[in-house]
């Protein structure tokens, strides 16, 4: 994949890749991910639309930021995409999250709406941390300060898939381990920093005027889909998904369903 490009943002450089031509979609990855957990979406996408697919920081090739103790936010994370889309003379686009990519698009809607076409939340949601998320969040962060990154990722990886894509198809959790399992301890806790800090967005979904897309897992345990479905009803604009087979994952669980909604949808916002 295209990895050549970068821009320096707060004396740290960040990287992306490019694929594709046509209208611009900007795809942002989730927590102790890189752009790489894209590549079922980007084969398919690349065809009809220019994808953009940065690393946030202290993720994939870009750098954390060197004060990493320092308390980012995701609207920190939002202007970072921000710059890269001016680096690129893009005036707007759509944006894709998942999981934490999403709490970063929420953020890019509420600072630059104008800046977007549409956006897609990913197994995401507008709303802020609850007290026992916050918990659970810190009890995450002793045990990467006591085990390391490694172990953390063997030990959560499965739970982000559904009960039948662990037991019809393991290879895909070893696989995820297998990408991330060397990741940086100290992006991992500044990414659930960041998380826990988030305010709620329902306002957001509320103000933006053009389309808002929900993918949902059916079987997903880090966000429950009643959870996800409780937002539905805020934005103007709202086009709903259920991944039936899904955990956290959809985009390598069910792939083909996966990119037909998301390939619809662009055409539809922004083709």
């Amino acid at each position: 994949m295209d990895q050549d490009h970068s821009i320096e943002f707060g004396g740290n450089r960040i990287y992306y890749s490019k694929r594709g031509k046509g209208l611009p979609v900007l795809m942002v990855h989730g927590f102790a991910e890189d752009h790489l957990i894209w590549d079922r979406q980007v084969t398919y996408l690349e065809k009809e639309f220019s994808l953009i697919l940065p690393d946030l920081p202290g993720s994939g090739r870009s750098e954390l930021f060197q004060d990493h103790e320092a308390d980012l936010t995701m609207d920190t994370y939002a202007s970072i995409l921000k710059k890269l889309l001016d680096e690129e003379g893009i005036s707007a686009c759509s944006m894709i999250g998942h999981s934490m990519g999403g709490y970063i698009v929420l953020s890019f809607a509420e600072k630059y709406p104008d800046r977007l076409h549409s956006f897609s939340l990913f197994h995401s949601t507008a709303y802020a941390d609850s007290e026992e998320k916050k918990g659970a969040r810190s009890k995450s962060i002793d045990f990467i300060h006591q085990y390391g990154a490694a172990a953390f990722i063997r030990q959560t990886s499965p739970n982000l898939f559904s009960e039948y894509t662990r037991s019809s198809r393991p290879e895909l959790v070893e696989e995820l381990v297998k990408i991330y399992d060397n990741f940086n301890s100290d992006s991992l806790v500044s990414y659930y920093k960041a998380m826990m800090l988030r305010p709620d967005r329902t306002e957001t979904l509320k103000q933006f005027n053009k389309p808002i897309q929900y993918l949902i897992g059916q079987h997903d345990l880090a966000l429950p889909i009643g959870q996800s479905l409780a937002q539905c009803h805020l934005p103007k604009i709202c086009y709903i998904h259920i991944l039936e087979k899904a955990g956290h994952m959809g985009m390598w669980e069910s792939t083909e369903q996966t990119n037909d909604f998301l390939h619809a949808f662009l055409k539809s916002t922004i083709g």
